[in-house]
This record gives C-alpha cells, sequence and structure tokens, in this order.
C-alpha cells in the first residue's frame, strides 16, 4: 500500500499511521522525522538542510523532494509507505508526481482526516506535557492522578504555546489554505478517501482498513 495521510492538527495522522504500519509492515514516512534524520546522519543533503534550518527558513522544496526520493528508494519501502506532512502545497504534489512517476511508483489512496475545529481545539488545548519525562496526558481523556502533577516521574506539567486555542485556530486556518487545493487535486485523480476523524482510534481505524482492503 501507497498511502498518503491528510487531516488537520490533532486528527491522529500519527496513531494511525502507526497502526496502519504495522498491519501492512510498510514504514510510517513523516516529513519532519526524515529531515531530523538526513541532519543527525551528516548527509550531503543533510548538511544543506540544516543550512536553512539554522537560519530558521524554510527547507526549500527541491531538497525536501529530494530526501523524499532517498527515503522512497531504501528497501523497507518497496512494499509500499505511508507519507505524513508532505506534499503540503500544489508545487510539492506535483514534484512528488514527477519523482513517483520516475521511480514508477503508483499512489493506492490518499485519506484524508476529518475533524471540525472545535474537535481539534478540544483535542489539542487540553493537552498536557510532563517537564521532566515528557509523558503526554489529556485533561479529558487521560488526566493525572493530581492536578498538574505527573503520575510516572512527579514532574510539573504544562500546555504547549501551540496548544492554547488561538494558536490552534490560527495553525488550522493555515492548514485550510494549504490543503483544500491539494485534497480536490486528489479527488480529481480519484485517489481521495474522506474518512470521519472524530470517532474512537479503533472506530477511525476499521473505517481505514475497510477502505484500503477494496482497492487491493
Amino acid at each position: 500500500m501507497r498511502i498518503i495521510l491528510f487531516g488537520p492538527p490533532g486528527a491522529g495522522k500519527g496513531t494511525q499511521a502507526k497502526k496502519l504500519s504495522e498491519v501492512f509492515g510498510i514504514p510510517h514516512i513523516a516529513t519532519g522525522d526524515i529531515l531530523r534524520e538526513e541532519v543527525a546522519r551528516g548527509t550531503e543533503l543533510g548538511k544543506l538542510a540544516k543550512s536553512y534550518m539554522d537560519r530558521g527558513e524554510l527547507v526549500p522544496d527541491d531538497i525536501i523532494i529530494r530526501i523524499i526520493e532517498e527515503r522512497l528508494k531504501r528497501e523497507d519501502c518497496r512494499n509500499g509507505f505511508i507519507l505524513d506532512g508532505f506534499p503540503r502545497t500544489m508545487a510539492q504534489a506535483e514534484a512528488l508526481d514527477d519523482l513517483l512517476r520516475r521511480l514508477n511508483i503508483k499512489l493506492d489512496a490518499v485519506i484524508n482526516l476529518e475533524v471540525s475545529d472545535d474537535e481539534v481545539v478540544r483535542r489539542l488545548s487540553y493537552r498536557r506535557i510532563c517537564k521532566k519525562c515528557g509523558k503526554i496526558y489529556h485533561l479529558m481523556f487521560d488526566p493525572p492522578k493530581e492536578d498538574n502533577i505527573c503520575d510516572m516521574c512527579g514532574g510539573e506539567l504544562y500546555q504547549r504555546d501551540d496548544d492554547k486555542e488561538e494558536v490552534i485556530r490560527n495553525r488550522l486556518e493555515v492548514y485550510r489554505k494549504q490543503t483544500l487545493p491539494l485534497l480536490k487535486y486528489y479527488e480529481e485523480k480519484g485517489l481521495l478517501i474522506n474518512i470521519n476523524g472524530e470517532r474512537s482510534i479503533d472506530e477511525v481505524f476499521n473505517d481505514i482498513i475497510r477502505v484500503l482492503e477494496s482497492k487491493r
């Protein structure tokens, strides 16, 4: 299975990608992760990407697509992959199409997890993280036993700046502007699958599997 995964912040992309990766035996490729990996490995592309990151600039599309090309050529991608966080723009989508054509790879599906803005705010604004061990809590779904105290290590819990409602809504607006043209693009190619992401993790996952199995 060769899949692109879309969804707003807090939609559960990482959770679903991990489960899909286990079921199909294919890697979950998050662009942020592979960028950091290239930088950590000190590759030529990693050094190039780092030069932009150190200046606080976005890594140019041509470097991102070269890094993705190197990743897709690895043996573990032979039976498929899950792309998460790429493409983000039409230019990236077109560059990805060119890359996949060169590698003789055909996408099977583009999965879009649909979650309302209010639900995203509810999920993210109640998130708290331990300053010491990094354990993540949710004040509604998985609260600590004591207010603002980590069950694991006793560390203080805090809210990330980008988990505050105003910031979340700004992130959602940016996501919408970037992503809507992409969804239309993949819909016209007959690849887009919209999934209701506001249900339980297992319900969403079972729905994704059902649709993907019908495409095999």
